[in-house]
């Protein structure tokens, strides 16, 4: 199975299982992903707003969590692990209603007890919004049978691929289809 299929068959388990990510993140879809990286993006509505109009902070934090464990999930699990710490820093407004606002998150460490994964946002500017990390236990989940994680294992290790596979937003250079 490509790691863009599974990416999504464990974010449509997120929006069928759990209670946060279908209410308000729901429109998020994956738009490509390969063992370690995944993109993504949301179309602002007014449920992801503060009271200025313009993207809540916690939509972004929400964004942060649900994708690193996508990035875990593109590595091959199914099961995620649970959150041990979670970081965001705000850089810039990250749009109002209508707006586009695109991910990319990195899968750093790939270990049997924690998993440590960093994402970047950008918005319709091409700015970057925000940046974050995301840090998961993991022990649990590598027993879930559903796992297929030597299918998904990336070209390089996560020293290399941290850098490496990061590609710019204007162009996707390493698209995977399903």
């Amino acid at each position: 199975m490509s790691a863009l299929k599974f990416v999504r068959s464990v974010w449509e388990s997120f929006r069928t299982t759990s209670g946060v990510e279908p209410r308000l993140i729901d429109a998020m879809r994956i738009t490509a992903a390969e063992p370690g990286k995944v993109n993504f993006e949301l179309p602002i509505e007014k449920q992801h707003t503060n009271r200025l109009g313009i993207l809540h902070g916690a939509t972004l934090a929400t964004m942060v969590d649900t994708s690193g464990s996508l990035a875990l999930a593109s590595r091959g699990l199914y099961s995620t692990g649970v959150s041990t710490d979670l970081n965001v820093t705000y850089l810039n407004a990250g749009g109002k209603i209508g707006d586009l606002i695109k991910g990319e998150v990195i899968c750093d460490k790939f270990g049997k007890t924690l998993a440590y994964t960093s994402v970047k946002f950008m918005n319709s500017k091409d700015e970057i919004v925000a940046r974050g990390s995301h840090t998961k236990f993991v022990a649990l989940a590598w027993k879930d049978e559903r796992n297929i994680t030597e299918d998904l294992k990336p070209a390089v290790n996560e020293s290399q691929a941290s850098e490496a596979t990061r590609t710019s937003f204007g162009g996707n250079k390493h698209v995977v289809g399903e």
